[in-house]
């Protein structure tokens, strides 16, 4: 057994001051060993270069990958104004980080840097593990160039300040807004993803007659405030301003993909002219269900997706657990704070370190040749372990017990 994972965290009025003490902690934890990979969730409200700076200060070369969040979630539940670092050791592992600035600019490109990434090592058993931006960027361009790649990509979309639209990444002592940040793990380190999301279909379905690019301008031939005005009985000018332009997210919009299950695409906020904001693009003459959730529904689906991951994960025993759930999820469980992590905790266990953030979006490992998918308003888990390596010491105490349970077995018959 040598893959070992903790998790610090901290809060402070100073993002620098917050990621020094929750690396400390971290680091106290994991004694002796050297950490081979380690995972930042801080505060939207925090200096990410301060963070970043603070945490290599500490850590060194130790390859570092991480994101910002309206909160840090981890075994304790819910933290808001706080950083969280967890460190991964294992000397059977290799982890190298990869800052792409460009990922705002381009999918595409960023899809063919992470394709050459990969390239650049032989090894077979080898994922990339990013965090980008989730306001600014075309996550689901990104996973389309990727169709027929053997990369398996898991990741997260940072949230940040929707007054602004800007999140953050880091990778190493590098950070900021439009980016990815990847890791490239290779070695004996198993990961399964499972995902779920507790959203369904209220019988309302309407049909999108307008849409340009990452906007929704017009549902059943009406802007599409006035569609939703419609339906909950707000005003269609007050669903362009606060609280009701981000408080939209809570209700997204399902897509038929033909297998049962629903593509479902979340609006980001409501702009002044009525449109949907969102971060994938939807094109014209789509039907789509509106769709509510609960937390009941929710909590069920946390579940789910942890027992899917333990499935992808197969006989391995999980060592370490990430969360990624959209920032719905948040909004839905106000009143029940950490609710998504103590329903991982009922499935996974509470020993088990755990880390995570609210997103806007996952990406999860595509099925054969299909490319990843790119995910809106599902909770992402994401658990890790390895494969136990029998020494030679134990081996021979195996068969030593073999060998006696032979012998009793023969004086047995004398």
């Amino acid at each position: 057994m040598t893959l070992k994972a903790v998790v610090g965290q901290a809060q402070a009025f100073d993002g620098r001051e917050a990621g020094l003490q929750a690396t400390h902690r971290a680091l106290k934890k994991l004694g002796e060993g050297n950490p081979s990979l380690a995972i930042i969730v801080a505060s939207r409200y925090y200096d990410a270069k301060r963070v970043a700076s603070s945490v290599s200060s500490l850590l060194g070369n130790t390859p570092t990958i991480g994101f910002s969040s309206a909160s840090a979630l981890t075994s304790s539940g819910q933290t808001k104004n706080s950083v969280a670092v967890a460190l991964l050791s294992s000397p059977d592992i290799k982890v190298s980080e990869h800052w792409l600035p460009g990922y705002a600019q381009s999918g595409r490109e960023t899809a063919t840097l992470l394709r050459e990434l990969a390239s650049v090592t032989d090894a077979k058993d080898k994922k990339i593990l990013f965090f980008a931006d989730g306001f600014n960027g075309d996550a689901e361009q990104m996973c389309l160039a990727l169709t027929g790649s053997p990369i398996s990509l898991i990741g997260g979309l940072s949230s940040g300040n929707p007054h602004t639209g800007t999140t953050n990444q880091i990778a190493g002592v590098r950070a900021g807004s439009g980016s990815l940040a990847a890791a490239l793990i290779e070695g004996n380190l198993k990961i399964g993803v499972g995902s779920d999301y507790g959203w369904r279909p209220i019988g309302s379905q309407f049909r999108i007659t307008r849409s340009r690019g990452f906007w929704i301008r017009a549902l059943d031939g009406r802007p599409a405030s006035e569609a939703y005005s419609s339906l909950f009985g707000y005003p269609a000018r007050d669903w362009g301003f606060p609280p009701l332009n981000y408080l939209v997210r809570l209700y997204p919009l399902g897509i038929e993909k033909g297998d049962g299950d629903l593509l479902v695409r979340s609006p980001l906020r409501v702009e002044a002219d009525g449109s949907f904001r969102m971060n994938a693009p939807i094109r014209d003459g789509t039907d789509a269900y509106l769709l509510t959730g609960s937390p009941a529904t929710c909590i069920e689906a946390a579940q789910r997706a942890t027992q899917k991951a333990l499935i992808s994960l197969g006989d391995v025993k999980p060592k370490f657990a990430l969360i990624l759930a959209d920032i719905a999820w948040q909004m839905l469980l106000k009143a029940q704070s950490g609710a998504e992590v103590k329903a991982v905790q009922d499935i996974l266990g509470k020993d088990i370190p755990l880390i995570g953030g609210y997103t806007l979006g996952q990406v999860t490992p595509g099925k054969d040749e299909s490319p990843p998918d790119f995910l809106n308003q599902h909770i992402t888990v994401v658990v890790f372990g390895e494969d136990e390596k029998e020494d030679l010491t134990t081996v021979s105490l195996k068969k030593t017990d073999v060998k006696t349970r032979l012998a009793e077995k023969q004086k047995e018959k004398e």
